[in-house]
């Protein structure tokens, strides 16, 4: 009889036999071919089966690509920087080091226990000294170029933590962190120019084919490229020139109000003219808000009349000037010419208070003398716009742009929402920011034969409020590189957004003490073939990267200037919450975290891996429940004990129709599942895995024993990326002496499956408009994808509103549109 199905057995014994053969060691000095990366994580020290999404999925197609016979680079690593260890430290009074190291100990245990293999030999961490120091080097060089820089902004503040948060660390006002409520602050601080780059930025996004386009237009609209024009009006009363930035300059004889940002320093000039009592106060309460709630959308809009007016400079008009809490000082000049005829967030505040709404650009079948019932923001004629009236609104955009410029008044201007990036904390647990004060030569660079600055170590921790740097004297006390007197350190640490723009590079040789990383390698591996991570990072750090990489390329250090060729982002694991009984992202805020230790101990890794691949598509939002995880388990129960059908086949089959059969299901099955891991869509891929079981199982004692064991074989191998142990194991039973790693992956017969091909009769709005040859026993996600590639004419542009699919002869698309 064969042993039972015992995971705690098995696992163990494949991830030590794993570890003892360096299965994933990849030496870089030889030619690249092929690099795929997981977004390194921070070290909390408690994974649950949320992370297992990114984490498994990589395995997965790491374990695909080594039975395909690929050299594939697959390291590890931590961003063991930041905010979350010095919290916990000064909570647990404990130094952050010693906590992030062993949090990193916990977490290398939980990924060793998932049977997820990484080169372990190219493991870094951000929090040594040999890493954080090119940190130091790189910042000194951008200086140099002029790319780093000391300025004055606002900046999210948490005054419990007492440091600057990025706008992804401020949820519903409040710290992430603390939950303190955050305010604005003006400090002087240390910026990157990324502005610079702008352009580049979104030139490079138009070469990135393999990116999710969803990140792209995030990241276009973070960037924000405005062409518009400059038009300077005139302060009634103070003579004072106010900038205003236009895209749509042509509206500009519909203008009736002009809105400030609370910050403009109009703004505090109005608190003499003001006519409200709580004029101020309202400023000083908007300006205390984060720039995400002032952006919120849906959000209320409010203001205050300044009591000043401007000229506009097109027809002599003095127009009402308002603090809004819309104005963004960091976009534009932090001033707008309001037209609430042709903007929508104009119209509902003109509305609220009760100002002008003038039509300046009618579109077809509009009366200019009829009231408006919504702002009109398309095309159209001027009119109501002097000598302009008549005119095709782009046409009239030119030549109004012209006029300003003509006369003095105006120019043409190309502008970004994309801000310089803040990378100052005012935190301990970071890279030291390498420069000096001195009293006579002023801010100086530390000298690079002096790097690493490094973090001192006699810190304590415990009930300290503020950055723990300032009060080291050790640290703080230092002398002038160029005059040799007293100065002092910066107590700045640097963004931890910093140590992961560049990650991947040193991953390729870490060893490498002497440069940044080895550009030799670099120039030959990358960029990075397949990046895989959550859409969380669509914007900061992969915008970080893009702007890094592409300062390394004009430092010519980096063979091109894109880092990730493919981006894939998976999508979040939720699960109900025990505080609010919604579903929720896994947190332990919101009581719905499954921890993978209690699941391994009771099920074992390969149901969580199974049940994790399998959920759904793994880019899009999927729910864990504690069914989904006993039915995986009860696949490799049923995989585990068809081991009995080969034992027991005879010599001969029995039936040639069934022998043919399953010869056509193990075709068919490799040929899905080939094509489904390489789309990224392991859940499909085990739905055919299962049908493969089933044809077995229905095999069994028709079919004789070379065809049985075939067919066994093939699915342990299909088997193997997403569940590993069990099929090692299983393959080991069968008879082999080496790994499924080195078995090599299944090839499929298309003249075999040629034969077997059915029709699907493709529908729009229920008129047949295409037909489909597919293989029989075709998902409905493959069937829509077909169906809709043969039928696109007839779906462009259209909204697909139901999708019915009858497997093996139809699908009907509902549109409307």
């Amino acid at each position: 009889m064969r042993e039972p199905y015992d995971p705690q057995a098995i696992e163990p014994k494949w991830q030590e036999f794993w570890d003892s053969q360096r299965i994933a060691y990849v030496d870089t000095a030889q030619d690249k071919e092929l690099y795929m990366l997981n977004m390194f994580p921070y070290p909390s020290g408690d994974l649950h089966v949320g992370h297992g999404r990114n984490y498994i999925l990589g395995d997965c197609l790491f374990r695909y690509f080594l039975m395909n016979g690929r050299r594939v680079l697959n390291p590890m690593g931590w961003d063991a920087f930041g905010l979350p260890a010095e919290n916990a430290a000064i909570k647990r009074n404990i130094h952050p080091r010693e906590w992030t190291i062993a949090n990193i100990a916990r977490m290398k245990r939980q990924f060793r226990r998932w049977g997820i293999l990484y080169d372990w030999d190219k493991e870094i961490a951000s929090c040594e000294p040999e890493y954080y120091r090119w940190n130091q080097w790189l910042f000194l060089k951008m200086w140099e170029k002029g790319l780093a820089y000391r300025g004055t902004a606002p900046v999210n503040w948490c005054p419990s933590c007492r440091t600057v948060l990025a706008n992804e660390q401020v949820v519903g006002g409040g710290c992430e962190r603390c939950g303190t409520e955050v305010v604005q602050k003006e400090l002087e601080q240390w910026f990157l120019r990324i502005t610079a780059y702008a352009d580049r930025l979104l030139e490079g996004l138009d070469r990135l084919p393999n990116w999710p386009e969803k990140v792209k237009v995030m990241q276009r609209n973070w960037i924000g490229r405005s062409v518009g024009c400059d038009v300077q009006f005139t302060v009634d009363g103070l003579g004072e020139k106010l900038t205003i930035f236009t895209t749509r300059v042509d509206t500009i004889f519909g203008a009736t109000f002009v809105a400030i940002a609370p910050e403009h320093p109009l703004a505090e000039k109005a608190k003499a003219t003001a006519p409200d009592a709580d004029y101020w106060d309202f400023v000083v309460r908007l300006k205390n808000q984060t720039r995400l709630q002032r952006e919120a959308e849906g959000g209320e809009k409010e203001g205050r009349f300044t009591g000043l007016y401007a000229e506009n400079p097109f027809n002599g008009q003095k127009l009402p000037i308002w603090v809004a809490n819309f104005v963004l000082m960091d976009y534009g000049t932090g001033a707008i010419m309001s037209v609430p005829a042709h903007d929508e967030r104009d119209f509902a505040f003109a509305r609220k208070y009760g100002l002008p709404v003038r039509v300046v650009v009618l579109g077809p079948g509009m009366d200019e003398n009829a009231e408006l019932s919504d702002a009109y923001t398309g095309p159209g004629k001027l009119v109501n716009s002097g000598q302009f009236s008549g005119m095709d609104w782009q046409q009239a955009q030119e030549a109004m742009a012209s006029f300003a410029e003509a006369n003095g008044f105006g120019e043409k201007k190309v502008r970004y929402r994309l801000r310089d990036w803040l990378i100052s904390r005012q935190r301990y647990w970071g890279t030291p920011i390498p420069a000096i004060y001195c009293g006579d030569c002023g801010i100086v660079p530390v000298p690079e034969a002096d790097l690493p600055v490094l973090l001192p170590t006699d810190i304590a921790f415990g009930g300290i409020e503020g950055n723990p740097l300032e009060k080291s004297p050790s640290f703080t006390q230092t002398t002038c590189p160029r005059c040799g007197k007293k100065a002092r350190r910066e107590t700045d640490t640097m963004d931890t957004f910093v140590d992961s723009s560049w990650y991947y590079l040193r991953f390729i040789n870490p060893h490498v003490h002497d440069r940044m990383f080895d550009v030799e390698r670099a120039r030959r591996w990358m960029p990075v073939d397949i990046y895989i991570g959550g859409i969380e990072h669509a914007i900061l750090h992969l915008m970080y990267s893009r702007f890094i990489y592409k300062v390394l390329y004009d430092f010519g250090l980096v063979p091109n200037d894109e880092p990730f060729a493919l981006l894939f982002n998976q999508g979040m694991i939720v699960a109900k919450s025990s505080i609010s009984g919604k579903l929720e992202k896994m947190s332990k805020s919101k009581g719905n975290v499954v921890a993978p230790d209690e699941l391994i101990a009771r099920y074992g890794a390969d149901t969580e891996r199974v049940y994790t691949l399998f959920m759904g598509p793994p880019e899009k939002e999927a729910e864990w429940t504690d069914e989904g995880v006993a039915g995986a388990h009860r696949f490799l129960q049923r995989v585990w004990a068809l081991q009995d059908a080969v034992f027991e086949a005879g010599e001969a089959d029995r039936d040639a129709a069934a022998a043919e059969r399953l010869a056509v299901a193990v075709h068919r099955t490799v040929k899905k599942v080939t094509e489904d891991l390489q789309r990224f869509h392991p859940n499909t891929a085990i739905a055919a895995m299962m049908e493969l079981a089933n044809a077995i199982q229905e095999a069994r004692g028709l079919v004789g024993a070379a065809a049985m064991r075939h067919a066994y074989e093939t699915l342990l191998k299909l088997l193997h990326p997403i569940a590993p142990h069990i099929t090692e194991e299983l393959w080991r039973l069968l008879g082999h002496d080496s790994s499924l790693l080195r078995a090599g992956w299944p090839s499929f017969d298309e003249a075999l499956l040629a034969k077997q091909k059915v029709t699907l009769a493709v529908q729009v709005n229920g008129k047949l408009r295409a037909t489909v040859e597919a293989d029989p026993g075709l998902d409905a996600e493959r069937a829509r994808e077909l169906a809709a590639r043969a039928a696109g004419r007839w779906l462009e542009g259209k909204e697909i509103v139901k999708v019915v699919h009858v497997p093996d002869k139809l699908v009907s698309f509902v549109v409307k549109g």
